[in-house]
């Protein structure tokens, strides 16, 4: 019993990790099915090809359900996007993918990260506000939305020395 009972407990560990080529199609499966303008596999394989691009994929047991991308510049870097799953979310797990993250832009250097996110997103502010960002500003009708609405941005902001 303990050989299934550690081998379920391992399988349901969240992991945070470098993602790869062959992630692409997924992590566009996961931004489809999260952002109103998904980026296709094509994207997902440039940004992880490029140095400058961080891409992080956030695997439950054998399955990614989740990632985080940021581009970094000198000392500073944005988080361009990061999602999780919807049947996952609620558990912290974005959090944990988020530290993770953050811990490996501060690795390479960065010193201050940026990220926009939609002005009505609760569920996105709560986690960038429990983990130290601020609102540094704000983009009117940033995001067009697919019925031509077009939604406010914020500008948010965290030191990461």
């Amino acid at each position: 019993m303990m050989g299934w009972l550690s081998k379920w407990w391992h399988d349901g560990s969240a992991v945070v990790e470098p993602a790869t080529l062959r992630d692409a199609a997924r992590l566009a499966q996961l931004h489809g099915a999260s952002f109103a303008h998904g980026w296709g596999e094509g994207e997902f394989e440039s940004m992880i090809s490029e140095r400058n691009t961080l891409v992080h994929r956030l695997r439950l047991g054998r399955k990614t359900i989740g990632f985080a991308v940021s581009r970094i510049g000198a000392d500073e870097a944005e988080i361009l996007s990061i999602a999780v799953d919807g049947a996952y979310r609620g558990r912290g797990l974005s959090r944990t993918l988020l530290m993770t993250h953050l811990g490996h832009l501060a690795g390479r250097g960065v010193r201050t990260i940026f990220l926009e996110v939609e002005e009505n997103n609760q569920p996105a502010r709560r986690l960038y506000d429990r983990t130290g960002f601020v609102v540094v500003g704000r983009r009117d009708r940033y995001y067009k939305q697919p019925d031509g609405e077009q939604l406010n941005a914020l500008l948010m902001r965290r030191d990461l020395s």
